[in-house]
């Protein structure tokens, strides 16, 4: 295996993903490294280089090595020590915007460091750098900026955006996340303060599918806001005018699709975050054919709920093809997940996708989506105008459909009320309730309430975390259906492979993957996901599934394809223990 791996690096020239010319993603923890940037990094400089700084865990000969005596207290602290003391302070904020600001602080000053505690304590540090504060960081995100943390290419760089990408010290990246701010999270139009979403997902990228952060760069697209607090707001860091859109919108997109293309190659993967409905389908439809691009919100959020369903079975009995499905909103998200069961369920019983999406049904702010509506629908929303009479409400349309699987995804909160998830209950001896809009004020129910209506037989996961509810002497633990599942090994497998194309049947095989690991424990505990501890082997199943789809399907660079992809996929991760500099 081992020679495999190094023969693919020397003829891919890259170690983690990328061009590794001094050996660091490769290096195994003791082995002696020289800490480099543009020239060798010493004394004072070392000290603020994020990459290289390990803080007091320098040792007595380090420190002579390489200027450091008299700059740093005399105790040297192991790398535990310093994580051990890190979380001690983190755990003594009450407020997460709090954890969030002292966990961006330490990814400014010791990367290292930030990602071992991200990985060893992923669980409780998931909501801190992701969904839930993330939202609340995004909302404040002028007043809590200290530093830039990623590319910000505006409307004032119209016909210098190759320029702007040129200006990132990385040159070889892999994975851009990328945003314009429209619809962040539940929260509507942020505008520049979106940048929180890029920042946050690619951290995940490498301490969930260990993509190197050299590798990783969030950027955000800033077209103005029509978020008027925001255009009011004195310190708002963004363009104060309203969003361009139609032409002018295009234009931009268009040359900044060309541009990273241009700069980074055809194997760089674009992920599209919290565009708005009318933007991201167009987006992911125009380029999908000449980029290597992926939108988290609609096929991201689809893969990870489909593997929830497949793994939900066992609890629920039946095959897909056997339930019905009911969603609350038909914007990206319910769009997306309801076309991705409809892949599955004809690729299992070989019927035509046509037929199979006679199972879904979705209801919108005018109600259930039927064929009366057709005309007036937007284009996305057409495949799922069934036959029937129209209905207003949602509580109505659960009564008529019968599901036995009720979504939400439509970002507004509180929608699953007493009255709907009692007539799931009527009808479902284990309803299946997803609430996944995001952050947790969005979410349609809580887990409390989906336990409580349903006397206990609910099976429930949301898309922001909830606690644990003791009902009726049992624990009853939420599931989370949380993208952060499946990006990150989905983008490792792509990157493994050198694809230059998604296909949905990549993420069908990323779902598949992840419900395998759903154990009977997990289920005995009402869960249809696995717990994010081991979330880092989880990933590297999920990037040999994807990858090897990639192969299969003939959209593969990097050849030859590894006899083991998931050993291949492991020794491809990003380690954050910190490295002998001598």
């Amino acid at each position: 295996m081992g020679s495999v791996v190094k023969e693919m690096e020397s003829k891919a020239g890259f170690g983690g993903g990328v061009q590794d010319v001094y050996g660091e993603d490769y290096a195994s923890e003791d082995q002696v490294l020289t800490p480099w940037t543009a020239s060798v990094a010493s004394g004072h400089t070392l000290l603020r280089e994020p990459r290289y700084n390990k803080g007091l865990a320098f040792t007595e000969r380090e420190r002579d090595a390489h200027y450091l005596r008299g700059l740093l207290p005399p105790a040297v602290l192991t790398q535990e020590l310093q994580e051990k003391k890190t979380m001690h302070n983190l755990r003594k904020y009450e407020v997460p915007l709090q954890r969030y600001m002292a966990m961006m602080d330490l990814q400014e000053r010791n990367e290292g460091l930030f990602y071992k505690l991200l990985i060893d304590n992923v669980e409780e540090l998931l909501p801190v750098v992701y969904t839930p504060t993330v939202g609340e960081a995004c909302q404040k995100y002028g007043s809590i900026f200290r530093r830039p943390q990623g590319l910000y290419v505006s409307l004032k760089d119209k016909g210098k955006i190759l320029e702007v990408l040129k200006n990132w010290p990385e040159r070889r990246i892999q994975v851009i996340v990328v945003t314009d701010g429209e619809r962040i999270l539940g929260l509507g139009d942020l505008g520049c303060q979106g940048m929180g979403i890029p920042v946050g997902k690619l951290s995940l990228y490498t301490a969930l599918g260990g993509v190197p952060p050299s590798a990783c760069l969030p950027i955000t697209i800033d077209v103005g806001t029509n978020n008027e607090k925001l255009l009011n707001d004195e310190f708002y860091t963004g363009l104060k005018h309203k969003r361009a859109t139609g032409q002018e919108y295009a234009e931009l997109l268009e040359e900044f699709m060309t541009a990273v293309k241009r700069n980074y190659g055809e194997k760089i993967l674009v992920q599209f975050e919290d565009f708005a409905n009318h933007n991201a389908f167009e987006l992911l439809s125009k380029y999908s054919s000449s980029h290597l691009v992926f939108n988290d919100d609609i096929q991201g959020t689809a893969s990870v709920v489909l593997a929830g369903l497949i793994a939900s079975l066992k609890l629920i009995g039946g095959t897909l093809a056997d339930h019905t499905f009911l969603f609350l909103g038909a914007g990206e998200a319910g769009t997306g997940i309801a076309e991705l069961i409809a892949l599955e369920i004809s690729k299992k019983t070989k019927a035509p996708v046509e037929e199979t999406r006679k199972k879904i049904w979705l209801v919108d702010s005018k109600g259930l989506i039927v064929q009366s509506r057709v005309e007036s629908l937007q284009h996305f929303k057409k495949p799922w105008a069934h036959e029937h009479e129209p209905v207003r409400e949602l509580v109505d349309a659960v009564k008529a459909i019968k599901p036995t699987v009720l979504i939400g995804t439509s970002g507004v909160g509180k929608q699953f009320t007493q009255e709907v998830v009692e007539a799931m209950a009527s009808f479902n001896e284990k309803p299946l309730i997803l609430a996944l809009s995001n952050p947790t004020s969005q979410s349609e129910c809580t887990a409390e309430e989906a336990y409580t209506w349903t006397k206990g037989q609910a099976i429930f996961a949301s898309g922001s975390p909830f606690d644990p509810v003791e009902y009726e002497d049992k624990l009853l633990v939420p599931g989370q259906a949380n993208n952060a599942y499946i990006f990150p090994g989905f983008g490792l497998g792509l990157i493994i492979s050198g694809a230059i194309r998604v296909h949905d049947e990549m993420l069908l095989a990323a779902s598949e993957a992840l419900a395998t690991k759903v154990t009977q424990e997990n289920y005995d505990k009402g869960l249809i996901y696995p717990p994010f501890t081991n979330i880092r082997k989880i990933s590297a199943n999920i990037a040999a599934k994807v990858a090897a789809t990639v192969y299969d399907l003939g959209l593969a660079s990097n050849l030859p394809r590894p006899k083991d992809l998931v050993k291949y996929a492991e020794s491809r991760m990003y380690s954050p223990l910190y490295r002998n500099y001598l």
